[in-house]
């Protein structure tokens, strides 16, 4: 399809397929993949893992996990505010103010589909490593491969078809002699249904969580995942179906133990971005897209870091959000003269003084922050943080699983109230339960009307800058009356910049870079108001 993945291929058949991944050595057991070479892939166990922890980095890439990923979508639903140093680009996000040429949504595009290209290597290439000798592979390790593979390609689409609704369909590697190279546009339906077979061959081909290596696709993680995309189709007893194969997690006791690098690998994280800056990160300003050389770090702490860069803020819509008492609040956020650094310093947060002079109220992200820790983001490495991001963890399905339960044909509304509930007993959350009197009077769950408001409140806190908000605004058909409902919790900059559209901005724009390479591609295939 795109120019730079036929690229990639030459690249892989040449044996630098080593460039191409980046997953963390420690947590995947990566091989040196310098000993392949082109004439002996797929002949032993070793080059096929290579090959598929190949797929594994394209997560790493600042268009993904590494950097952009949680700007896009923390901003557009606005669970972010920014501050005055906060780039164009990023702040883009904020105002809906992007287009076709906008770097880092084409670094999204580009990264998901080097994921699927390199997915569809190894994919294509099953009866090659199926005639690898028993006594050099089990059947049974050459099936596990091939699964991670399917799930790794059905997440990139998956992610693909949430930001651009149709896009180009890739199941081949691209063939460099073809007269036109691209795909045209396929119906997000069809590619849906590609999705939800490999997730189900997934499922009964990946090892358990008991038995597999850190970081590495489970079977678990692919009934989630194959829950989570039926959800998004509202097919909620197909989502139903698939979460309750999901066993074998727990949460944690501790909120704050699934954003801490020493207990990220825990009961409650299903699948998670790996990252170690002991495994190398010398690179990680230049995987935009490649996800070439070391990149084992992520640049959110710094970015968001109270005490650092400090380019985005928690904004008030989302802290308001949050019940009196609520101890995730003290989890997720700073607020000024709380201490940090294993309890030796205290922050200074100050209010963001605006146009007219007025003081916006401003506070830290703490989640996903080294501070716990350590005095600063970079006192240790650099621009670097080596804590895993979240993709699906047990208290997400479990709030999915009250949300299929309480729509699906013949569901149970108490039932589903009760998924809610666990995670607000979490045992150092313990917050009152749904139900109750206590919580009737804000929260009342007795109609599914009621239910939802609860369900949208309950996953705004829990799962606030995990990349959660913003697709489900869009899915329930929220988007437009929320940007209405938040404009006047927004800075003035904000309120002065935005141009949302309701009918545009669900989606993002197709890349021009996209369109311009891809031959099956005119502008006529573009996002509608782009």
């Amino acid at each position: 399809m795109m120019k730079i993945i036929k690229f990639i291929f030459l690249a892989i058949t040449f044996g630098a397929l080593v460039l191409n991944y980046s997953c963390n050595a420690d947590k995947l057991e990566l091989s040196n993949p310098n000993e392949l070479r082109p004439e002996t892939y797929f002949k032993n166990e070793v080059q096929v893992q290579s090959a598929v922890n190949a797929i594994y980095g394209s997560l790493q890439t600042r268009g993904l996990y590494n950097r952009h990923i949680w700007f896009g979508y923390d901003n557009m639903g606005h669970e972010n505010s920014g501050n005055p140093q906060l780039e164009s680009d990023k702040r883009q996000y904020l105002d809906f103010s992007f287009d076709p040429s906008h770097g880092a949504i084409g670094a999204f595009w580009e990264s998901c589909y080097r994921g699927i290209n390199k997915a569809n290597f190894v994919i294509n290439n099953a009866d090659v490593i199926g005639e690898i000798l028993e006594s050099e592979m089990a059947t049974a390790r050459k099936l596990k491969f091939d699964g991670e593979a399917k799930f790794l390609r059905a997440l990139y689409y998956f992610m693909l078809v949430d930001r651009f609704g149709d896009v180009p369909l890739m199941l081949e590697v691209p063939d460099p002699n073809d007269p036109v190279q691209g795909q045209p546009k396929t119906s997000k339906a069809v590619i849906y249904d590609l999705i939800e077979s490999d997730l189900e061959d997934a499922a009964a081909q990946c090892l358990d969580k008991s038995e597999e290596d850190l970081g590495r696709v489970t079977s678990g993680a692919a009934w989630a995942l194959l829950g989570k995309v039926r959800l998004f189709q509202e097919d909620y007893q197909g989502a139903m179906d698939a979460f309750n194969n999901v066993t074998g997690y727990s949460l944690e006791d501790a909120y704050f133990d699934n954003f801490m690098e020493e207990t990220e690998h825990g009961d409650e994280s299903i699948f998670a971005v790996e990252f170690n800056i002991a495994a190398g990160n010398a690179n990680r300003w230049d995987s935009d897209r490649s996800d070439q050389g070391l990149n084992e770090s992520c640049f959110r702490g710094q970015e968001y870091g109270c005490f650092n860069w400090w380019n985005v803020f928690p904004s008030v819509n989302l802290r308001n959000e949050f019940e009196a008492g609520d101890p995730r609040f003290g989890y997720c956020f700073y607020l000024n003269g709380d201490s940090y650094n294993n309890g030796t310093l205290t922050a200074a947060i100050t209010d963001l003084e605006q146009s007219d002079g007025s003081f916006y109220p401003r506070a830290g992200w703490r989640k996903y922050q080294n501070y716990y820790k350590q005095p600063s983001e970079g006192s240790v490495s650099g621009e670097a943080s080596g804590i895993n991001m979240q993709i699906i963890r047990y208290a997400d399905v479990l709030l999915m699983m009250a949300e299929a339960e309480a729509n699906r044909a013949g569901g149970n509304l108490a039932t589903a109230v009760g998924y809610m509930n666990q995670v607000r007993n979490r045992a150092d959350v313990a917050m009152p339960n749904y139900g109750t009197l206590a919580m009737d009077a804000t929260y009342p769950v007795g109609t599914l009307a009621e239910f939802m408001v609860a369900l949208e409140h309950e996953r705004k806190v829990e799962l606030c800058g995990e990349q959660v908000r913003f697709p489900d605004l869009v899915r329930w058909g929220r988007l437009a009356a929320f940007m209405t409902e938040v404009y006047d919790d927004l800075p003035l900059q904000e309120q002065e910049d935005l141009v949302f559209n309701a009918t545009t901005h669900v989606l993002w724009p197709i890349p021009q870079t996209e369109i311009n390479a891809n031959e099956s591609l005119t502008n006529a295939d573009q996002n509608p108001g782009y």
